[in-house]
């Protein structure tokens, strides 16, 4: 019987779990006064990159209880957000309220 029971609990040591993925960068565009992916998927540790296409300046800025923003995003430039924790994170423009995204955050 403790022959069997040291064999499971040696069994239960040899299993590994999953090496977590690597974190990923997900590109959204802002073009024609919009985020382009409106909505995009997005994994704990990965980097989102918004790119400037329009000829105005542009904000990607978290609304609701989560706090974050790129600041002013000039034409040709870009700004990042590294995903902290689970759930979903919709942003916005802070110069043209119009425009909103959402980050679905696994």
């Amino acid at each position: 019987m403790i022959a069997w029971l040291l064999v499971m609990l040696g069994g239960l040591g040899a299993q590994q779990a999953a090496p977590a993925p690597k974190p990923r960068t997900h590109s959204v565009e802002i073009r024609g006064m919009a985020f382009e992916p409106a909505v995009d998927t997005v994994v704990v540790g990965d980097t989102i990159v918004w790119v400037n296409r329009d000829i105005v300046p542009h904000t990607a800025t978290a609304s609701g209880h989560t706090k974050w923003d790129t600041g002013q995003i000039r034409q040709g430039q870009t700004g990042r957000y590294v995903a902290t924790q689970r759930g979903e994170a919709r942003y916005v423009c802070s110069l043209h309220p119009t425009m909103h995204g959402r980050l679905v955050i696994r």
